[in-house]
């Protein structure tokens, strides 16, 4: 019996939570609404970064922002630190050691510490803060990654191979029955990451819309200078989130299978991790299994649309899709911005940099440098060097599941390419409303 729901009435009355509680408004405040007001204030004056974060309109389309940043040189000033659209110096920041993801609150002032331990909330708590191994250094990063990392081997993900094709094949049986026009990332690009990630985490496949939906949520908190209604229906989802992986931890530590998590609940005690860094790990690899992929498929079937001529390649010559999931992946990459945090003096480019100063690094700018790729804004299914993005980062935060998005992308534009050879974009697909992540939130197409 879960005795949060035992005893009388007033219990279940102190979960019902005014609209604005103070520690929600100053969560928000902190991570969001103090970000919103640097960039708005940067962007009125000029200020490049804040018009990419915050003016709709560069956020949907950003590459010709992208080249005015290239032509003020490799790294250049900016509202929230220095920012870079250079392959070159992108590359140095990531892989260093004098950069960081984590951030040190106790150099902050004493008004942002006390805000940031009178938010704090376990159930509340998302991808983009501690312990979330996207936001923090070694030792910890290096402890979490271990963990997990046998599950993302290249042996492993090649295991994974049959799982994706009979997933896509379902899925496009599914839509063989359908007539008319349908969304593309609701029936298929949503759907197949989020079953075959659901079957490696061992959570039950008939709450992959609830999954979806909470993977949404905590994607929207990677931007910065959410609104705060936006942020309050992210809070709402990762509460239910939390909820839910507190159930299913308890499920597998009774109920054992075979599966990432079972391993990581039943860890021995000296390797153990807490209930926190178990939620964050799992929200991670939850969440992350399924976003990036989303996009790319469907940054894939737009591209392809708009270049019929080289989906004809493709669909002469299958073996080449491997090559132009890396060019969608670099074109029009997943992933547009991360971030790092000097940890030591140094230079970078030449310019001197402090610690605690923060680096924005332009991965979709990065991608399409011209000092790595010819003709960057081209899209070509054959370009031979397409491999060298950065689409899913690079040294220690690479993305641990890189392998795994780079097979379902082959095998579900593959399977989709082979099943309906006619499809076409019926309609304007609509973008999602975010600048970190790149992809759309409906792509309408006829199958045939």
């Amino acid at each position: 019996m879960d005795t949060r729901t035992a005893g009388t009435a007033r219990p279940a009355r102190r979960t019902v939570r005014p609209s604005r509680p103070a520690r929600t408004v100053v969560r928000w405040a902190v991570r969001h609404g103090i970000p919103a007001v640097l960039l708005e204030r940067g962007a009125r004056s000029g200020d490049l970064v804040g018009r990419l974060l915050r003016d709709r309109s560069v956020r949907d389309e950003p590459f010709a922002l992208y080249e005015q940043l290239r032509a003020r040189g490799p790294v250049s000033p900016g509202s929230i630190g220095l920012v870079t659209p250079s392959h070159r110096i992108a590359s140095e920041v990531l892989r260093s050691d004098r950069f960081g993801v984590g951030w040190d609150p106790s150099s902050a002032p004493r008004l942002i510490r006390w805000a940031l331990a009178f938010g704090d909330d376990p159930d509340v708590s998302g991808v983009a803060e501690p312990p979330s191994m996207l936001v923090v250094d070694p030792p910890d990063h290096t402890r979490f990654r271990r963990l997990v990392s046998r599950a993302f081997t290249p042996r492993a993900t090649a295991g994974f191979e049959p799982v994706v094709q009979r997933t896509a094949d379902a899925l496009l049986d599914a839509l063989e029955l359908r007539s008319g026009p349908v969304d593309l990332v609701d029936t298929f690009a949503a759907q197949l990451p989020v079953l075959v990630i659901a079957d490696l985490l061992g959570v039950p496949t008939d709450r992959r819309e609830d999954f979806l939906r909470w993977g949404a949520a905590a994607a929207a908190t990677l931007d910065p200078g959410l609104p705060f209604r936006r942020y309050l229906a992210a809070e709402r989802a990762l509460r239910a989130m939390n909820a839910f992986l507190r159930e299913h931890f308890a499920r597998l530590r009774r109920e054992p299978g075979d599966d990432l998590v079972s391993r990581l609940v039943g860890l021995p005690e000296e390797e153990a991790l807490t209930e926190r860094e178990l939620h964050a790990t799992v929200m991670l690899l939850l969440g992350a299994g399924f976003e990036t992929t989303v996009n790319l498929l469907g940054n894939g079937v737009v591209l392809l649309d708009a270049h019929p001529e080289q989906w004809d390649v493709l669909r002469a010559n299958p073996s080449g899709w491997d090559g132009a999931v890396e060019e969608i992946l670099r074109h029009d990459s997943p992933v547009q911005i991360t971030g790092r945090t000097a940890t030591a003096q140094g230079t970078l480019a030449g310019r001197p940099v402090r610690p605690g100063t923060r680096v924005t690094v332009l991965l979709g700018a990065a991608n399409r440098d011209p000092e790595v790729f010819d003709d960057p804004a081209r899209f070509d299914v054959r370009r031979p060097n397409a491999r060298e993005h950065l689409a899913f980062s690079a040294g220690i935060h690479y993305c641990l599941g890189a392998g795994l998005a780079r097979l379902e992308g082959i095998v579900g534009l593959r399977s989709l390419s082979e099943r309906f050879p006619g499809l076409r974009v019926s309609g304007p697909p609509v973008r999602r409303d975010l600048q970190t992540l790149r992809g759309f939130e409906r792509l309408p197409v006829t199958l045939r």
